[in-house]
């Protein structure tokens, strides 16, 4: 499920370490110790061409599908456990693949460390369906950077639950569509200059302007060199957006063009706490925003140039449906009802 990383310093070689010496003790101190020597690993990686690449098998039928959820983590509350509770329903009706996060995994301040209980209580006790028991692909989210980030990426918590995996910027290969998980947070200047009273933790990615300039770059080469049918980008802030967060303009100047120029034909999104849908007036990138897994915003709606598809100020997810020619995309509300579907299909040549 897991495929290899094509760098010379291998973080899946180091869920490997930590899992084999993990398994030797189940002493907390082991648990310390491992944290600490992978949190050193991770500020030792390169800024630029380390993107780790994941492959996920599609179905026999050819056919994949998964469910997205954003800004979820709180112990249940705000609604977390229906959402999560029709998750598993709708991901056994679709037979899901894998769920994405687009961020924002753990409120109020991200995890104190490895051993912060939130871990379980916001995602191993919430999400317990059998169809949830799936890989959890994840990006973090700025609230996630107000607390202990090397946390989340560390394979301690894989030790803890085998399901998640959480890395700054990855691509995940499914045969004919490819998704690139991107870090987002970074990008705005203002976490940097007027946090407002707020920490983040900045280890492995300041200098900002050298790792922003160094993962576009990544970004743009392997969007390039990508020959899936389907090109999926997947950060946790806006790039268009109707709600309280409105477009992230310190992100959408420097990654628009590149996903222009590369073809992508979905941008999917969590930061603000609703769903949407906004279609680009000149472009063929669809704008997804499924942020609604927890908390949610009520009453704020701004005018959009782009053409607004769809817009819930509640709680909901969203899934995917994909085949070699088509994605199906539908978003559900709390009580996991249909609120908005679309489709796009494409019509692929073989090469000469």
């Amino acid at each position: 499920m897991v495929g290899e990383v094509n760098q010379a310093f291998n973080p899946f070689l180091v869920f490997l370490f930590f899992i084999h010496c993990s398994s030797l003790s189940s002493s907390g101190v082991m648990a310390a110790i491992m944290h600490r020597f992978v949190a050193l690993l991770l500020l030792l990686v390169p800024c630029s061409g380390d993107v780790p690449r994941f492959e996920h098998p599609i179905k026999p039928d050819g056919s994949l599908s998964l469910l997205v959820v954003g800004d979820w983590g709180r112990k249940g509350e705000f609604n977390q456990s229906l959402v999560a509770t029709e998750m598993g329903r709708i991901g056994e009706e679709l037979d899901i693949d894998f769920v994405i996060s687009t961020g924002d995994n753990f409120y109020t301040n991200g995890l104190t460390g490895v051993d912060d209980k939130n871990f379980e209580e916001s995602f191993t006790d919430i999400y317990t369906a059998k169809s949830l028991q799936k890989q959890w692909y994840s990006v973090l989210g700025n609230h996630d950077y107000r607390g202990d980030a090397l946390a989340q990426l560390s394979p301690v918590l894989r030790s803890i639950d085998s399901r998640w995996i959480c890395l700054r910027s990855f691509i995940l290969n499914a045969e004919f569509v490819e998704f690139f998980l991107i870090d987002t947070s970074p990008f705005v200047k203002t976490y940097w200059t007027d946090p407002a009273g707020h920490h983040y933790d900045w280890r492995g990615v300041a200098p900002r302007e050298v790792y922003t300039s160094s993962l576009l770059k990544d970004l743009d080469a392997a969007l390039r060199e990508s020959t899936a049918a389907w090109k999926i980008v997947v950060g946790h802030h806006t790039l268009r957006s109707v709600s309280e967060h409105r477009d992230t303009v310190d992100l959408l100047n420097p990654l628009l063009p590149i996903l222009m120029a590369n073809g992508v034909d979905l941008y999917v999104n969590g930061h603000d706490h609703c769903l949407e849908h906004i279609s680009s007036n000149d472009s063929p990138i669809q704008y997804l925003t499924s942020g609604g897994g927890s908390k949610a915003w009520r009453g704020v709606l701004f005018p959009t140039s782009d053409k607004l598809q769809f817009f819930h100020d509640g709680q909901g997810f969203m899934s995917l449906e994909i085949r070699r020619t088509a994605i199906d995309i539908k978003f559900y509300g709390v009580l996991g009802q249909v609120l908005h579907k679309w489709s796009v299909s494409k019509e692929l040549h073989p090469a000469a």
